[in-house]
């Protein structure tokens, strides 16, 4: 039997909002349609939303299609700056991850532009092996539940459970019909009863007692 854990990534996986916002308002200083700036705190409340999304939080006075452009830019930024300017990875992840990699497939599934995945991996060098695939809106236009789907038919899993730390992560879970997990440790909070945990360590145990 294939069981696969799958797992959001920013709030659950490391913490790179500091590195964002910096990358994030770089950006925002060179636009002339804009003098916004923002703040952690900022970021943390877009945590979980596609960039559609966010873009219209942070710009609703400016029209759809340039504040995708503007957004674009933004995203741009980041990567550039997250080559050199890491985030944070959650305590103990590495060993985690090795021990789970070892029972379970392991997967990521963000709601990020293409390239942010990757580099996360450029990053974290080290982690890249323990997974066997990830998906993103920002390759496949799909959302979140929709690509939870997807890697769980792409993969041949027979059980899996989604890992996340916002209330778009666990909506995204129900979507897919795949148990969520929430990592009450990371940036959002839950409407309704489910399994967590409080560190990254817990997720063995839980997986242990949800996929056997």
């Amino acid at each position: 039997m294939n069981k696969g854990i799958i797992f959001d990534l920013d709030g659950t996986l490391w913490d790179s909002s500091e590195q964002v916002v910096t990358a994030w308002n770089m950006a925002l200083a060179k636009r002339k349609e804009t003098d916004l700036q923002i703040t952690v705190a900022d970021m943390h409340g877009y945590m979980g939303k596609t960039l559609d999304a966010i873009a219209e939080l942070m710009m609703p006075e400016i029209e759809r299609t340039l504040r995708l452009e503007i957004m674009n830019d933004c995203c741009e930024m980041e990567h550039e700056y997250l080559k050199d300017n890491s985030g944070k990875l959650f305590p103990k992840l590495e060993e985690t991850l090795k021990k789970l990699s070892e029972r379970y497939k392991l997967i990521i599934v963000s709601n990020c532009q293409d390239g942010y995945i990757q580099t996360f991996f450029h990053c974290n060098p080290q982690l890249e092996k323990y997974f066997v695939d990830f998906e993103c809106p920002g390759r496949t236009g799909k959302g979140k539940g929709e690509n939870i789907k997807l890697v769980v038919e792409r993969n041949n899993l027979d059980k899996a459970i989604y890992v996340g730390d916002t209330q778009g992560d666990c909506d995204a879970s129900d979507f897919a019909e795949v148990p969520f997990v929430h990592a009450a440790y990371g940036f959002g909070t839950i409407n309704k009863e489910v399994p967590k945990v409080t560190e990254f360590a817990s997720v063995t145990k839980v997986a242990a007692e949800l996929l056997g």
